[in-house]
């Protein structure tokens, strides 16, 4: 007996309509995900909770995430991306629900850190990336990536406001229940990610062991894997953590949704044009250009006020400094993601990349627990997010050295077979 999904036609399912399904599922996955950072303070003010609570919860919830990963990754490519996709929207749901009753920490850490987790490990960025990286021909690969990475910068401009509609509007819990209304919509744009391979990826097959063996062997691997730790720390340690620092320094809540916004917004151009300019340029060379214009945005931002008003008389931590700066990080804030999937794919091929990546991603992860406890734990101890600040600025210098000795050839089981 066929099954539901195999029942209906795929000859629909063409690269196009690959790739539009695959980008509303990453535009919900990410947004919605985007927005918890506003909730930070108004819930642990309501709870009477410290902020450590709600850092942790989300930090644990950024780590089983790319825990995860790798197997509902290995799971997709073995059973289909379709129905890893229809079940992560569900369990998305089902612990934004939760999230909206919780009233203890526990409760709160089961919904908001394992429950969510699963959901965006089912329904997250690599594992459409693998499904689009082999519905579309080599020469596009890195350009399609990145229009599908931009789907995530489209979900933070779009949910961010959402969400702190949602939340000015009916408060917390109720803006969690109506946030997994919206996650549901992700349930049947999973059909078109269902059954559609590449049969050039077939070529000279592996074995998945075979594979992650292959992986480990090579150096450049294990940069890139260490490199995307800073990602994941940057990345979550702003979107969490930018809010309520705004708002400790005397600014207005709302800056902290426009400036979560804005860097989706200009992150449409800088994931497009990244994966633009990895099809023609070094994409390891590129990589380390972005964290290095990272480190030098951030540190702009800590030492700005002070200088600006030591030399020129005022200090210009207001709302145009903080939009310029979120428009910055923006252009390079998941930039590094169609660059990094790129590389796996150039160098691995793309019959695995989605496993592959999701192991990378894991780091990523990692990187976003510590990014989001530590700032947690430290404003905590220090009343300020000072020295988070200047640790972030450290990394993405590290994170821009470790990408240079990469090497961006194919691997010769590909070359052998061409």
């Amino acid at each position: 007996m066929r099954t539901m999904t195999s029942a209906i036609p795929r000859a629909w399912r063409t690269p196009a309509v690959v790739m539009i399904c695959g980008s509303v599922v990453v535009l919900l996955n990410f947004g919605i995900k985007a927005s918890f950072g506003l909730f930070l303070k108004p819930m642990s003010t309501d709870l009477g909770w410290g902020r450590e609570i709600f850092a942790f919860a989300m930090a644990l919830q950024n780590l089983l995430m790319g825990a995860f990963m790798p197997f509902t990754s290995a799971v997709a490519e073995k059973w289909g991306s379709g129905r890893v996709v229809a079940s992560g929207s569900l369990i998305y749901a089902l612990g934004l629900f939760i999230m909206s009753e919780a009233t203890s920490p526990i409760s709160f850490y089961m919904s908001g850190g394992m429950l969510i987790a699963v959901g965006l490990s089912g329904s997250g960025l690599g594992l459409v990336l693998g499904v689009v990286s082999r519905s579309v021909s080599p020469e596009r690969r890195s350009w399609a990536l990145g229009i599908v990475t931009a789907a995530g910068s489209i979900g933070q401009l779009t949910m961010v406001p959402v969400g702190q509609a949602f939340l000015s509007q009916y408060g917390w819990s109720r803006a969690f229940f109506l946030l997994g209304i919206c996650a549901l919509v992700i349930l049947p744009m999973a059909l078109a990610l269902t059954g559609h391979t590449n049969r050039a990826s077939e070529r000279n097959e592996q074995s998945l062991g075979e594979a992650l063996g292959e992986a480990r062997r090579h150096s450049g691997f294990l940069f890139l894997t260490a490199g995307f730790f800073v990602c994941g720390f940057h990345v979550a340690f702003i979107s969490v953590h930018l809010p309520a620092h705004l708002t400790d320094v005397g600014l207005p809540a709302t800056l902290g949704a426009w400036a979560l916004s804005i860097i989706g917004l200009t992150n449409i151009f800088g994931s497009i044009t990244s994966g633009v300019l990895g099809g023609k340029w070094s994409k390891k060379s590129l990589l380390s250009y972005i964290y290095s214009a990272r480190s030098a945005t951030i540190l702009l931002f800590i030492i700005g006020p002070h200088y600006m008003g030591k030399f020129f008389g005022f200090v210009p931590r207001n709302t145009l400094s903080v939009l310029v700066f979120a428009a910055i990080m923006g252009i390079l804030w998941l930039s590094t993601v169609p660059l990094t999937s790129g590389l796996v794919a150039q160098i691995f091929g793309p019959r695995y990349m989605a496993t592959l990546f999701g192991i990378t991603y894991f780091s990523h992860q990692v990187g976003s627990f510590a990014g989001v406890w530590l700032g947690g734990y430290l404003f905590d101890e220090t009343g300020s997010y000072l020295a988070m600040w200047w640790l972030a600025v450290a990394l993405g210098l590290l994170a821009a050295l470790l990408h240079m000795p990469i090497d961006e050839r194919t691997v010769s089981r590909l070359t052998a077979a061409e």
